[in-house]
């Protein structure tokens, strides 16, 4: 198939009226769940994503050969970068993986050169944020905010009760996909299939820049190990960390391999920008592999790497290259609540937050 990607243009991004109120509430939403969080454990942890699985030291190689549209920004010539990727489910609070709910990957590749995002310019990161789905669970920032005040509302309350429905939630929500259908709200209360986290597939859902154009992002398993994972059942039953236990047995004597991802806009009709909750058309443009990403044997989660990345690191989509800049209201209101996340978790743990410049920077 060739492509024709879109160019961007300005008019792509249309900002909602009320868009600073909806930044400011955001801001506020999620600092109540750190503050209430960070109350019940004695030391911060993220208002989303608090649930790290793996936490992975690796490295990303930039493919040869690539098409003159794909070979954009970190993407524009050849190259092997380290990088560290974090595993996660989604609420912030810290449950038991019996309350099955969706997750991310975070990616930090380290010792990227080039023009910078607003804010970053100090660094040589380019963060990548992902979640196990294609499309972002909200609409727009405004929408995002009401399920995340809902969230908020229930954090730290009746973790027994939370168990049972998510048992509740993966039978309706399995009933569903049965007959071909599938409920992104049963799934993100807890209907989520128990399944091996390394067996997913992980997608900005949001759009970025891509050069001149535009993009969303993949992360996707390639080795037979992981692919072998794929929708593979976990018995979480009496196993608060199953996940993580699992993660640790894979990465005892396994390599991971993934190839990152890119589809480019060709469509604003039907790729739109403000919108992430529709899913473009791969029949228009698919994914295409850019980079590969390998992680050897190690340790995949221990007290140390925790404090190291849980602790210390901040993943963020506006820490990266300008040609990468995030797009439409979903990022535009998520990043001043990525700063303040950042910010909440320096100033309680006592430990700056780390920006590995290069290799001999990276604390796993």
């Amino acid at each position: 198939m060739t492509i024709h990607p879109l160019r961007y243009e300005p008019a792509y991004e249309t900002p909602e009226p009320d868009e600073a109120e909806t930044t400011g509430g955001l801001v506020e939403a999620l600092r109540g769940i750190a503050e209430t969080t960070y109350r019940d454990y004695g030391y911060p942890v993220r208002s989303v994503h608090a649930k790290s699985h793996g936490l992975l030291r690796g490295e990303l190689q930039v493919l040869e050969g690539l098409p003159a549209a794909y070979a954009q920004g970190l993407f524009a010539q050849l190259g092997r970068y380290p990088v560290v990727l974090r595993f996660s489910t989604n609420p912030g609070d810290i449950l038991d993986d019996s309350v099955s709910v969706p997750r991310g990957l975070a990616v930090k590749v380290v010792g990227v050169e080039g023009a910078r995002l607003p804010g970053s310019e100090a660094g040589r990161e380019q963060d990548f944020v992902l979640v196990n789905a294609p499309t972002f669970a909200a609409p727009t920032a405004k929408a995002f905010l009401g399920n995340l005040k809902l969230l908020a509302k229930t954090t730290d309350r009746a973790p027994g009760l939370k168990k049972v429905l998510s048992a509740a939630l993966r039978g309706t929500e399995a009933a569903l996909e049965a007959v071909g259908g599938k409920s992104a709200t049963l799934t993100q209360m807890g209907g989520h299939p128990n399944t091996h986290i390394l067996g997913d597939n992980f997608y900005s859902g949001t759009p970025f820049l891509f050069g001149a154009s535009m993009a969303k992002f993949s992360v996707a398993p390639v080795s037979p190990a992981l692919l072998a994972l794929k929708d593979a059942k976990v018995k979480v039953s009496g196993r608060p960390d199953a996940l993580r236990e699992e993660v640790l047995a894979f990465f005892a004597g396994n390599t991971a391999e993934w190839e990152l991802r890119v589809q480019l806009c060709t469509d604003i009709g039907e790729m739109p920008i403000e919108d992430s909750t529709v899913e473009w058309p791969e029949t228009m443009s698919p994914y295409v592999a850019v980079a590969r990403i390998t992680a050897g044997p190690q340790p995949s989660w221990n007290e140390e790497r925790s404090r190291a990345v849980d602790l210390g690191m901040a993943f963020n989509p506006w820490q990266g290259l300008a040609a990468h800049r995030p797009l439409g209201s979903i990022n535009r209101t998520r990043r001043a609540a990525y700063r303040m996340s950042a910010d909440f978790r320096e100033a309680r743990s006592g430990c700056p937050m780390h920006h590995p410049r290069g290799e001999p920077d990276l604390p796993i």
